[in-house]
């Protein structure tokens, strides 16, 4: 693992990390277009947590804080790289970061039918609380 680099998101990074999404990551999102995730880079530089490894870009994940709670998005591995440790180490820095702001309790986003995913988030300490359920509403048409 010690090729693997971890760093913050920058706006020059923005068309690659969304062609990486789209092999690498399970199921779309509202955000998943080039103003979404620029506004992001821009709005908290630090919350888009990148892997790289020789150069290219293996993982990544959206560690973001809103004063209150921790919230993960987008945790992805490049499919010829997972169980490599990479989502562990991404998941550690978003965990330093958050305890850095003072976060208390990390929350996922974990799609009900991603299985692999599950047990990730498992491996990484992470439990499902089925008392909960989100809800959504689209802001945008």
């Amino acid at each position: 693992m010690s090729d693997l680099r971890i760093r913050a998101a920058v706006p020059a990074d923005v068309d690659a990390v969304l062609a990486f999404w789209k092999d690498a990551a399970e199921g779309t999102s509202t955000s998943d277009d080039r103003d979404g995730v620029a506004r992001l880079v821009a709005r908290d530089p630090e919350a888009l947590i990148l892997a790289e490894r020789e150069d290219r870009l293996v993982g990544t994940v959206v560690a973001g804080f809103d004063g209150w709670r921790c919230h993960l998005y987008r945790l992805a591995v490049h499919p010829r790289q997972r169980r490599q440790g990479i989502g562990s180490a991404l998941l550690a820095a978003a965990e330093e970061r958050f305890a850095g702001l003072g976060g208390r309790r990390g929350d996922a986003m974990v799609l009900q039918r991603n299985q692999n995913a599950h047990h990730a988030w498992r491996a990484a300490g992470y439990t499902p609380e089925e008392q909960w359920r989100r809800w959504v509403k689209p802001l945008v048409e």
